[in-house]
């Protein structure tokens, strides 16, 4: 992977997240996906399991929230990248109520560019808490 690739991945995350539409949550994720919410997690594992965490199914205490519509938006950038491994760094922004998450992914990836392990961590800036 060359940051171009892992740019064009984080935007397809960042669409996938805003259409929830299932088909493009699992063509981001290997098969055999190990997807953590937060870094001390247990991880989600696998494509199926993922994309119905994302929709809202099951019940998975890790997972957030399904968010409505429109009162959300993300950017984010490759940091580093070495070889399969990727750090992306970027904000969430929710504008009901507002508050801006700012993000640090990690991310390792398949030889076909799906993310195979996905770790989040996230913290709220002070000013939108």
């Amino acid at each position: 992977m060359d940051k171009a690739e892992v740019q064009r991945w984080l935007d397809d995350y960042v669409a996938a997240w805003k259409s929830y539409d299932r088909e493009a949550i699992a063509a981001l994720f290997s098969e055999d996906v190990a997807y953590r919410y937060h870094p001390y997690d247990e991880p989600v594992r696998g494509r199926e399991a993922v994309v119905a965490a994302w929709v809202g199914e099951g019940d998975l205490d890790v997972a957030s929230s399904r968010d409505e519509p429109g009162t959300y938006d993300a950017s984010y950038e490759p940091f580093a990248v070495d070889g399969d491994v990727a750090v992306a760094v970027g904000a969430s922004t929710y504008t009901d109520p507002p508050k801006v998450y700012d993000n640090c992914y990690l991310l390792r990836f398949d030889g076909d560019g799906r993310c195979a392990e996905f770790a989040e961590f996230f913290m709220a800036r002070p000013e939108t808490e």
